[in-house]
C-alpha cells in the first residue's frame, strides 16, 4: 500500500517562500521516483520536480529551475519541495505523486500513487 499526503500550502505575497511536504507511509520506497505536480483552474496536469528515492538525483521543469528545490529525507519517508522566489504564475494545486522508476518522471500518466494535493497561492 502506498499513501501520500500533501501539507505547507498556503497564501504567500509574490516573492515569498513556502515549503511543501509529502508525507508517504505503508512502504519502503526504494527503486522509486516521487514527482510534484501542478494543476491551474482549467488547465492540465504539470510537471514541477522529481526525485529519485534512492539515490536522491533531482529533477526540475523549466519553469521553477533555479526557484524550486526537490528533496528528500528517506528516513521520515517524506519528500520535500522548497518554493523560493514565488510569482502569481504558480498558483495552483501541488500533487505529490509516486511510482516505481521509470524514464517518463515528468509525465503524470506515469504515475500510479497520487496524494490529495495542497493548494499554493501567491498573491501580487
Amino acid at each position: 500500500q502506498v499513501q501520500l499526503v500533501e501539507s505547507g500550502g498556503g497564501l504567500v505575497q509574490g516573492g515569498g517562500s513556502l515549503r511543501l511536504s509529502c508525507a508517504a507511509s505503508g512502504r519502503t520506497y526504494s527503486g522509486y521516483v516521487m514527482g510534484w505536480f501542478l494543476q491551474a483552474p482549467g488547465k492540465e496536469r504539470e510537471f514541477v520536480a522529481a526525485v529519485t528515492w534512492g539515490a536522491g538525483y533531482p529533477y526540475y521543469g523549466d519553469s521553477v529551475k533555479g526557484r524550486f528545490t526537490i528533496t528528500r529525507d528517506n528516513a521520515k519517508n517524506t519528500m520535500y519541495l522548497q518554493m523560493n522566489s514565488l510569482k502569481p504564475e504558480d498558483t495552483a494545486v501541488y500533487f505529490c505523486a509516486a511510482n516505481k522508476y521509470n524514464s517518463n518522471y515528468d509525465d503524470p500518466f506515469a504515475y500510479d500513487y497520487w496524494g490529495q494535493g495542497t493548494q499554493v497561492t501567491v498573491s501580487s
